[in-house]
């Protein structure tokens, strides 16, 4: 059995994280391959705490708003709970 170890771990979710980015694209691609029409374009950029917004309409970015505050929530959690863990 393979032992998991934190870097294993983050190395994984890294792997796995660009295969979920690449079969977005591919499903995107494929979806819009028919289709005609307006298209919405939106984006994230964070730098540590402080997210940069940027979209086509104001649904988009509305939705990345509520993205970003999960994003930052949870960062923030797996960065606490190891000293809230180890005061204990």
């Amino acid at each position: 059995m393979v032992e998991l170890s934190l870097a294993n771990i983050g190395f994984i979710l890294i792997i796995l994280g660009f295969v979920l980015a690449f079969i977005a694209v591919i499903l995107l691609a494929f979806k819009s391959r028919g289709t005609s029409g307006q298209t919405k374009s939106a984006g994230i950029l964070l730098i540590g705490p402080i997210p940069i917004i940027f979209g086509s309409d104001k649904e988009s970015a509305r939705v990345l708003m509520i993205l970003a505050v999960l994003l930052i929530a949870i960062v923030l959690i797996f960065m606490l709970l190891p000293n809230f863990l180890l005061s204990r």
